[in-house]
């Protein structure tokens, strides 16, 4: 089992990548469920609920690929991501698509579960005094505009379920 937590100090390009990992899987199940949604959506779709999840869905595979291109630049060795998978099961995954009450719900807790664990992950790396194998400015602003990207998506939900 890999043991890395976002509330530890990261002093390694192997715990780096590992959060960073956690990261693409948290992706992942964004846009799974996205899609779950989207398929699981009648004939009278709503215009704006099926957009709102094509967009959630399209962003997260530009996140992954994101998150992935910084994890190449680290050079580390891969953990296996069913390793990852049950991590990320297990502190964020209590949950499945049809426990919520309705597809915006379940859309606003997962772009905040995204937003929460990119703003602890840029607290923790701010926090370290580490020198990683990749440019520190560019890992920041890389997590930045994905936490940037979550918290608009955080916001986009919101107006949609205040308007219903």
């Amino acid at each position: 089992m890999v043991g890395v937590s976002v509330s530890q100090r990261i002093a390694s390009d192997d715990q780096l990548a590992r959060l960073l990992q956690i990261g693409i899987v948290l992706e992942e199940v964004v846009e799974a469920r996205a899609h779950h949604h989207y398929q699981s959506l009648d004939a009278d779709l709503d215009a704006e609920i099926e957009a709102l999840l094509a967009d959630a869905a399209e962003e997260s595979a530009h996140h992954r690929e994101r998150l992935e291109a910084l994890i190449e630049g680290l050079g580390v060795e891969s953990v296996p991501f069913d390793e990852i998978e049950s991590l990320v099961d297990a502190r964020y995954g209590r949950t499945q698509p049809d426990d919520f009450d309705g597809v915006l719900y379940d859309q606003l807790c997962n772009e905040e579960t995204a937003y929460k664990f990119y703003d602890d992950l840029i607290e923790a790396i701010e926090a370290s005094d580490a020198a990683f194998s990749i440019d520190r400015e560019e890992l920041m602003a890389t997590l930045r505009a994905i936490r940037e990207d979550e918290a608009e998506g955080v916001s986009e939900v919101t107006e949609v379920m205040e308007r219903r």
